[in-house]
């Protein structure tokens, strides 16, 4: 059976720049993406039922690139590393290749964001 987390409101799943590697799917309820500028963190998107959230971190084992937190009481469930990694150690070297490609890119972006704010 899968690990549930559950959130209440202004809780925070996660911190930017911490180091993690769980990745979760919001089964219900709602999340805020917040990035720092200075020292502020401003919103810079939403998350809501039936989405990912912390997969680029889960992906390629860097820091978190953002802080989520609940906006209002909110259900996830943790998708297992172990199961993940095992489906895709099955796939051709090119589904790896553009997984992390994809990933370099968004982080690229993502930099970007954060002085744009």
């Amino acid at each position: 059976m899968a690990d549930t987390v559950f959130l209440k409101p202004e809780e925070f799943l996660m911190r930017e720049g911490e180091e993690s590697t769980n990745m979760y799917y919001l089964q219900s309820g709602t999340l805020a993406i917040y990035k720092l500028k200075g020292q502020a963190e401003q919103q810079i998107g939403t998350i809501y039922a039936g989405e990912l959230v912390g997969e680029m971190s889960f992906l390629d084992k860097k820091p978190r690139s953002a802080s989520v937190k609940a906006i209002q009481e909110s259900t996830l469930v943790v998708v297992p590393l172990e199961k993940f990694q095992s489906y895709l150690d099955t796939q051709p070297a090119w589904y790896k290749a553009l997984i992390d490609t994809l990933l370099d890119r968004l982080r690229r972006a993502n930099t970007r964001v954060k002085f744009e704010i």
